[in-house]
């Protein structure tokens, strides 16, 4: 199980696929276990360990702290000189579920495949369906099933690129798993990290999960064509979002209506290739009170 945020690990159920050809690597899945659990019932776990007490005969309290980020942050590192050498411009896509950054991918995968040599990493707990999609546009893909986990981490990413081999000067698109917490906290390697809002889900999601827009570099707000129809307001969002991280940028869009895609894309094709922010934010020693 992950140390950090008690989903799982790499190491326990995750598959990495390469979409449209034969090369993958397979292991049990988060179903698979489920369904091995049904069969063949709980497996038998060691009594637990003696309570520590005191002389008295009182139970205590043990202090434990450790770098729980530190093995990620040494992945995150390994790939951020991979990226750097090879010229790449790697992009973390972060958001919610049902944002539409897919939908955002597919619009600029297709938009300019003339002036950039994308490469996709798809990030989900189950199937290959945006990977399908993104497929369909030409890119090269991998699809990360990460099993029960909420979050992609710089390992996974690894192993993907490794299967992925993108070129150099290439752009690489990590679209992580939909959820606006965990991801926060784990550097994947990155240059850049872009947070993506749709009007649908209410504007004050910058306050509410704060340490993802304190960690982002742009912030595109998406299906901006919906405003008519939904309460949002763009200038509380965005006043929400400042207040976490004063130097966001914000650009709205529509990948549906193509609406500020032009904007998007003046920014990507004048991204450098070196990464923008140091490691993301969260507290990377934490305290644990065991008690027995």
């Amino acid at each position: 199980m992950c140390t950090t945020c008690g989903c799982s690990s790499h190491e326990d159920g995750v598959s990495i696929t390469r979409v449209g050809e034969q090369a993958q690597h397979q292991h049990l899945s988060g179903w698979g276990r489920f369904w091995h659990f049904l069969w063949y019932g709980p497996h038998q776990h060691s009594a637990p360990a003696a309570v520590p007490t005191t002389s008295s005969g009182e139970k205590k309290t043990i202090h434990l702290e450790q770098d729980i980020l530190a093995k990620n942050n040494h992945s995150a590192q390994r790939n951020r000189g991979y990226f750097e050498a090879k010229n790449i411009l790697a992009l973390n896509l972060v958001s919610s579920p049902g944002s539409g950054k897919t939908a955002l991918l597919e619009r600029t995968l297709h938009d300019l495949r003339e002036k950039m040599n994308f490469a996709v990493i798809e990030g989900d707990q189950q199937t290959t369906q945006d990977a399908d999609r993104i497929a369909a546009t030409g890119a090269p893909v991998v699809q990360i099933n990460t099993g029960q986990g909420c979050h992609l981490d710089a390992d996974m990413v690894y192993r993907a690129l490794h299967e992925l081999r993108p070129a150099e000067d290439a752009v690489v698109m990590i679209e992580n798993v939909g959820n606006l917490v965990c991801p926060a906290m784990f550097d994947l390697g990155e240059t850049a990290r872009v947070v993506i809002i749709s009007v649908t889900e209410g504007d004050d999601k910058p306050i509410k999960y704060p340490d993802m827009f304190h960690s982002a570099q742009l912030c595109l707000i998406n299906k901006i064509d919906l405003l008519p129809y939904v309460k949002f307001d763009l200038e509380r969002a965005k006043d929400f979002a400042r207040r976490v991280n004063p130097n966001l940028e914000f650009i709205e869009v529509s990948a549906t209506a193509r609406t500020g895609m032009e904007s998007w894309y003046q920014w990507l094709l004048a991204r450098p290739r070196v990464k923008l922010n140091p490691a993301p934010v969260g507290q990377e020693k934490t305290t644990y009170a065991v008690i027995h």
